[in-house]
């Protein structure tokens, strides 16, 4: 007889306590392997999909979509096969697949977007076992959902359907919401993908345009974060990645007695050697890259800011090695993706994953562990057309290097006055870590990396 197994929802990263249900990517009396994405989720990080360690019948959902689940709540139950099962018995749709029946537990392997799997899924028929009141008697605490058809994620035309690029689950949970037709919208991403602002850009024309003008359809007070119809007063939630941003920040503000230290720098010669690597074959190198080489480069030099206080703030962790995030603009709003190991990098390398990390979140695809473990963060704002700012730091981290735009100025360089390319560079630091004498010496040797960029040749 098939043994019925409750899977909960797992930690799903750092500091989260639930997730919410996107969509749902099995049905009732569908038949699992292990390890097979059974649920995609919102966390306060990312949409991730969840794969189930049990292989078997699915015998019952917790949570409808939309929904938000708790870590540790039940997710699904599942009917494997007893380990004294046979795998030749004989019993029609009621018995497990024989293809199943040796599946056991395995620990989940990680969350992001996993590879579909070839062939189509089987399904268990109407004969098979009552196991779903079971599921009942496992998880009395939470009601089990019924076994009702789950609706598309796109309504289907009348017509013929017309082909739109993919689109992340929520982007198109937007656009349901607030009736806007993605067939019609020009997606701003890569080949045309339609994009989060795409879709808020939609319900801004609405709120936007006249009385008795064509419009977009549906409903829009409330549909963009911080968005309020003109004339009217509301209130938007802090949901989702805003609210963990909000509670993050307010721990960092409130735990942390941060400093900030900052000058100005003349990157002239920067900007020349980058032109320079540019100028021959190979991959681009960008702006971001050469700074985060500067980083790796002034952290060795200044361990003590790649460091972070213990939870109870009794001691100072001091990190080996550089996890280096950096601030990025993504379709959830502003994340920070985590270069692994920068400092082994070179330039070269350092700019091939930052590229790759950049596109992974304009397009919403960056997984959990891309966007956690960072131990020092690198934060261009320059590129919002701005010359300076005092950040709050990204807890726990110790250190942040913010970096201005770069303009030309006039500069007094070999005693005479000139025009040159200047950017302002802000370091804010955790003063529990180090003191103002270690934090502006690597501020100082920044700048003068940016100034003379040959510097770094020392410390190759």
């Amino acid at each position: 007889m098939p043994v019925v197994r409750e899977f909960r929802l797992p930690d799903l990263g750092e500091g989260l306590t639930g997730a919410e249900v996107v969509r749902w990517m099995v049905e009732v009396g569908e038949v699992i392997a292990v390890d097979q994405p059974v649920v995609e989720v919102e966390t306060a990080k990312a949409v991730v999909e969840v794969p189930c360690p049990y292989g078997g019948v699915v015998t019952a959902r917790y949570g409808a979509e939309g929904e938000e689940i708790a870590v540790g709540a039940p997710l699904v139950t599942v009917a494997v096969a007893s380990e004294g099962s046979s795998g030749g018995s004989s019993g029609g749709a009621a018995e497990v697949p024989t293809a199943l029946s040796a599946e056991v537990e395995r620990p989940l392997v990680g969350y992001g977007v996993a590879e579909s799997k070839g062939g189509r899924r089987r399904r268990v028929g109407v004969s098979a076992p009552a196991a779903a009141p079971a599921a009942v008697a496992v998880a009395p605490a939470v009601p089990v959902v019924p076994a009702v058809p789950v609706a598309p994620a796109e309504p289907v035309a009348p017509a013929a359907p017309v082909v739109v690029p993919v689109i992340s689950p929520l982007v198109r949970r937007l656009a349901r919401e607030q009736g806007v037709d993605l067939t019609a919208l020009a997606g701003s991403g890569p080949d045309g993908l339609i994009m989060r602002a795409d879709v808020e850009r939609a319900v801004a024309a609405k709120v936007a345009a006249p009385v008795g003008a064509a419009t977009v359809p549906g409903d829009v007070a409330g549909a963009v974060p911080g968005l309020v119809p003109a004339g009217e007063d509301g209130v938007v939630p802090l949901r989702g990645l805003r609210k963990a941003v909000a509670e993050k920040l307010s721990r960092s503000h409130r735990e942390i007695p941060a400093a900030t230290c900052w000058v100005d720098a003349d990157a002239t010669e920067l900007m020349a050697l980058r032109r320079q690597l540019n100028a021959s074959p190979g991959p681009k190198v960008s702006v971001l890259a050469l700074l985060a080489r500067i980083c790796t480069v002034a952290l060795a030099r200044f361990p003590e800011l790649n460091s972070s206080v213990t939870e109870d703030g009794s001691g100072i962790i001091r990190h080996s090695a550089v996890h280096l995030g950096f601030a990025a603009q993504g379709e959830r709003g502003l994340v920070v993706p985590v270069v692994r190991d920068a400092h082994t990098r070179s330039t070269e390398q350092l700019g091939e994953e930052l590229g790759r990390l950049t596109e992974a979140a304009r397009s919403g695809s960056l997984t959990l562990s891309e966007l956690t473990g960072g131990t020092f963060t690198l934060n261009n704002y320059g590129v919002f057309g701005v010359d300076g700012s005092t950040p709050i730091l990204n807890h726990p981290e110790a250190a942040m290097l913010g970096v201005g735009r770069i303009v030309a100025k006039p500069w007094v360089h070999g005693g005479e006055l000139a025009v040159r390319e200047v950017t302002q560079l802000s370091f804010t630091f955790d003063h529990r870590v180090c003191d103002g004498g270690t934090a502006g010496g690597f501020l100082r040797f920044v700048a003068d990396c940016v100034e003379q960029p040959g510097m770094l040749l020392r410390q190759l």
